[in-house]
């Protein structure tokens, strides 16, 4: 639970700040790609077989990770960095997937200066985006081509954005320490104020 109290019993703040995930831009393109992923195998790759498991999985986890990672980062920001890590590479191997798929079906992959890869990557810019801000891109009519470089260009936008995040994280912890260390800070600090540390802090 929150602590809302006022100053009586007071110390340096232990927990970081955490959570907030959804205002996160790599977690909100990470479910544009989730759903879409979800609609572009219901509709061109057999949902019985193993490509439309693990692309799925691919998917929820670039999502899934980035969220339980901000969520970790009160009191583990190694947990953080390895989590969103986590979540770059299951969206790179999604990346492959799609890749594979345009070749293996003789379907040509958008080069960056492509006019419709031009137009995907112009609506990032448009707020509160979501999978509606793509879908004639992905659903019917759009044919298997234009689904599939959608999405590359879609993966492309959220590995740059998890690659910032990552670096950011980085220096982060090396300017901030850990959890542990931080501990170690606000104990020492207690001690030397001559307080008695407050409940919340001895657990």
């Amino acid at each position: 639970m929150e602590n809302k109290g006022g100053s009586e019993g007071a110390g340096p703040k232990i927990i970081a700040p955490h959570g907030g995930y959804r205002d996160l831009k790599s977690y909100q393109m990470a479910e544009i790609i989730y759903d879409a992923t979800v609609v572009f195998c219901g509709r061109f790759v057999d949902p019985r077989s193993r490509t439309t498991d693990q692309m799925t999985q691919a998917a929820r986890s670039g999502k899934q990770n980035i969220a339980e990672g901000s969520m970790a980062s009160g009191t583990s920001r190694k947990t953080e960095l390895k989590l969103v890590g986590v979540a770059r590479a299951s969206l790179e191997e999604l990346l492959l997937d799609y890749q594979d798929y345009l070749r293996q079906h003789g379907l040509p992959l958008w080069g960056r200066d492509h006019p419709q890869a031009r137009n995907v990557r112009g609506l990032c810019y448009q707020k509160n985006r979501s999978y509606l801000t793509y879908r004639t891109y992905i659903d019917p009519p759009a044919c298997a081509e234009i689904a599939a470089n959608t999405l590359v260009c879609l993966i492309h936008q959220a590995n740059y954005l998890l690659d910032q995040q990552l670096r950011s994280l980085e220096q982060q912890f090396l300017k901030e320490g850990g959890f542990t260390e931080n501990l170690y800070k606000a104990r020492q600090q207690v001690r030397n104020s001559g307080k008695k540390p407050s409940p919340q802090g001895t657990q």
